[in-house]
């Protein structure tokens, strides 16, 4: 099989997914419930000794408890089965949390939500020029899933957008290094299993900065085009048709020469050079005709 090795340069990512600190977050939700329920014990407490200095103490207090409770409350993070969430520290990548359910991180870090569920991408009905030429439709699925969430949000703008465009210019490529049908070489439509390989491959090589992997990849349409289906249908009819031929032309010959040894072997029946040629001759016809041998008595000899 002849491979098409990818020439795929792609930038070398500047940087992969790390652990973010981070803590159960139920604890924390009770914490910070805590805190502002002291917070408001502090504020009635103050009012409740009268006097202006006992109640501006209460509500100083009972201020700084709930806006630590508020502190505490924005740390609480909720985060989905497959999805993670990529932190942000004053500009700055901070971490990844993968661990689903309630997590508790540093309150001052942006979270941006990644899933990390596996998709489906179909591209649309491509129309490119095979190796030979020939324009043909093709279109393909691909199932990929984000494997590094850091690279996926800091390395492409839109890492969805960056895999559909980078899927078709993977398809055309792929497309145009091969025939769509060729007996003696590598084909798009003979060899499937060998062309999505090397499809998966490709769009491995395109996707790895963004933190993308491909799980697999299909042609889900390949055809000629509209406008060469008919002259290419009827050149395959033309070489099936040929090909048929070939095949019983071969198993004719082998059947005469087995009947001509056969023949001589037991003694049946002894033909000379012309009538052994007169014979073939006819087995040849019976055999590679297409349609049922009409039987002719013959009265006379061959010689008459």
């Amino acid at each position: 099989m002849a491979e098409v090795t990818p020439r795929v340069e792609m930038p070398r990512p500047t940087i992969e997914e790390r652990a973010a600190a981070d803590r159960g977050g139920w604890a924390m939700l009770g914490l910070a419930l805590a805190l502002i329920l002291l917070a408001a014990v502090a504020v009635l407490v103050g009012v409740a000794a009268g006097g202006g200095a006992a109640v501006a103490a209460g509500v100083v207090v009972g201020s700084l408890l709930g806006l630590a409770g508020l502190v505490v409350a924005a740390g609480l993070t909720p985060v989905a089965p497959n999805e993670a969430r990529v932190l942000q520290l004053l500009g700055r990548y901070y971490g990844t949390v993968r661990t689903d359910g309630l997590r508790w991180v540093n309150p001052l870090t942006e979270r941006s939500r990644v899933s990390t569920r596996i998709r489906n991408h179909e591209t649309g009905h491509a129309k490119v020029n095979d190796l030979d030429g020939n324009p043909i439709e093709i279109s393909a699925v691909v199932v990929w899933q984000v494997a590094d969430t850091a690279r996926a949000v800091f390395e492409v703008d839109d890492f969805v957008e960056f895999v559909a465009f980078q899927t078709e210019a993977a398809v055309r490529h792929i497309a145009g290094s091969f025939p769509y049908d060729a007996h003696d070489r590598t084909s798009l439509r003979d060899n499937a299993d060998e062309i999505t390989a090397q499809l998966s491959e490709e769009l491995a090589l395109r996707v790895a900065s963004a933190g993308v992997d491909i799980i697999e990849s299909r042609i889900t349409r390949l055809a000629y085009a509209p406008e060469i289906a008919h002259a290419m249908l009827r050149r395959q009819q033309a070489g099936a048709v040929v090909a048929a031929r070939q095949r019983i032309v071969e198993g004719a010959v082998g059947m005469v020469q087995l009947a001509l040894e056969r023949l001589d072997e037991e003694n049946v029946v002894a033909l000379d050079e012309e009538r052994k040629a007169a014979m073939v001759s006819n087995l040849l016809v019976v055999l590679c005709a297409d349609r049922d041998a009409q039987p002719v008595v013959n009265t006379g000899s061959l010689y008459q």
